[in-house]
């Protein structure tokens, strides 16, 4: 009786057990059903604006990279000078986000997220077309700074304007699409510098900016904003107050620094292509408009599949953390390639898009860990701190080149942001699902 006794206790167990794994599958099954049901609210009137928006300051972002040589050779550099003016005029470009992720990230909290979004795309279209009129060097980089200062605003307030006017269950496919629909203005660009001069391809973007100003006057404030703004009690933007707290400065900087090989990536690997790709050994000649053209196409499809992972297994960290695995493999592959054809380099450059393609993703997670008083601040000023990180990339990159090689520094700066991202994203909050209708103290 007690072996039977036994058996039965088994028997009841084993159902329980196999009870519960059933009612788990079903409920993953419909939280993931529910997940999709959820992206119908994303599309909306200020979700698209915001995506056409972010999708002109892409195209301007990246089309320097795209227009670089060209454009350089009109003003007479030549030789070595294109990869050292190069780098100069997209570390002016670079200061000049940090700049003005500063400046409209505390506007942003100050004065309104509409306030950003009208600003920043008003400067940036109009100093990408006095891009298309500069003679010298000097010129070309007072307009690449004011260009910067200008497109440091437009990301931040987009995301934080869709993350404020979502649900909580729904906000990230509201990021994902903004993210994506303006990572393909970098495709656009590559396309454009294709088919037309580095000066039109100029004209062109600062024109589809100054067009979409229209369109940004139908759109409503936040009301997470707007029920905080008359009260003077509350400290907004207070950008000092990230630095004054240790633990909000630790949780600012782990933003900053999970997006590091984002830019590693594009700002040395694909932006250099066509130096690596001497040293790599390419059969035939790579185009850097070609490059970042398939590299930001992969990153498209990267944001799209992190974005929607994440809220599909409703977490932003765990997807984050498989990117980065990805990234660190086909940066490995990149740095060794040898004897390959134009179209297999092309490739690599479209899998490493993919595997940096967690930008939607970095963005949500900066919009998610601080409150209403500090989140454009914030969610404008860590993805501008990222960009202009490319200066301490490159200045890296350029200082271990001589001892190392093209290759050799290019690995050490690659595994260097990696480890630190890996090692900021273990100690940062799992953000999914979380309500941001909270404000920071001061």
């Amino acid at each position: 009786m007690q072996k039977e006794g036994r058996c039965v206790t088994n028997d009841l167990w084993k159902r329980e057990k196999i009870h519960r794994v059933t009612t788990n599958f079903t409920k993953m099954g419909n939280s993931n059903k529910w997940s999709w049901n959820q992206i119908k609210p994303a599309f909306n009137f200020t979700v698209l604006v915001a995506s056409l928006g972010y999708f002109v300051d892409m195209y301007d972002l990246v089309l320097y990279g795209i227009v670089r040589i060209p454009s350089l050779k009109d003003l007479g550099i030549t030789g070595e000078d294109l990869v050292t003016k190069g780098m100069f005029l997209l570390n002016m470009q670079m200061t000049g986000m940090l700049l003005g992720g500063i400046i409209w990230g505390i506007l942003g909290d100050k004065k309104g997220r509409l306030s950003v979004l009208f600003g920043s795309i008003a400067l940036y279209s109009v100093a990408n077309i006095a891009n298309a009129f500069v003679t010298t060097v000097p010129a070309y980089a007072f307009a690449r700074f004011f260009a910067g200062v200008g497109l440091a605003g437009e990301l931040g307030a987009a995301i934080t304007l869709v993350s404020e006017i979502m649900k909580k269950e729904s906000r990230g496919y509201g990021t994902t699409i903004v993210a994506s629909v303006g990572i393909l203005g970098s495709v656009t660009a590559g396309l454009v510098g294709d088919y037309f001069t580095w000066k039109w391809a100029y004209i062109f973007g600062g024109l589809l900016g100054l067009v979409l100003i229209l369109l940004r006057a139908k759109m409503l404030e936040s009301a997470m904003f707007t029920s905080l703004k008359s009260d003077k009690a509350i400290k907004k933007g207070n950008f000092l107050s990230l630095f004054s707290n240790r633990t909000r400065f630790l949780k600012y900087l782990r933003c900053i620094l999970i997006g590091l090989p984002m830019w590693f990536v594009v700002g040395i690997l694909i932006i250099l292509s066509p130096e690596f790709a001497v040293k790599i050994g390419v059969n035939g000649s790579v185009a850097a408009g070609k490059s970042i053209m398939y590299c930001y196409t992969g990153l498209v499809i990267g944001d799209l599949i992190s974005g929607f992972s994440s809220q599909v297994f409703r977490s932003r960290k765990r997807i984050v953390l498989v990117f980065l695995f990805l990234a660190s493999a086909f940066v490995i592959v990149y740095l060794n390639a040898n004897n390959i054809s134009v179209n297999l380099f092309y490739a690599l450059c479209f899998v490493l898009g993919i595997s940096i393609g967690y930008w939607a993703v970095f963005v949500t997670i900066a919009s998610e860990q601080f409150g209403t008083n500090l989140r454009a601040t914030v969610t404008t000023t860590v993805p501008n701190f990222v960009r202009g990180g490319v200066v301490l990339i490159t200045l890296s990159f350029e200082a271990l080149k001589g001892s190392f090689g093209l290759k050799g520094a290019a690995g050490i700066v690659g595994f260097i942001t990696i480890v630190l991202a890996v090692i900021s994203l273990y100690f940062m909050e799992e953000t999914y699902n979380k309500e941001l209708d909270y404000l920071e103290e001061n």
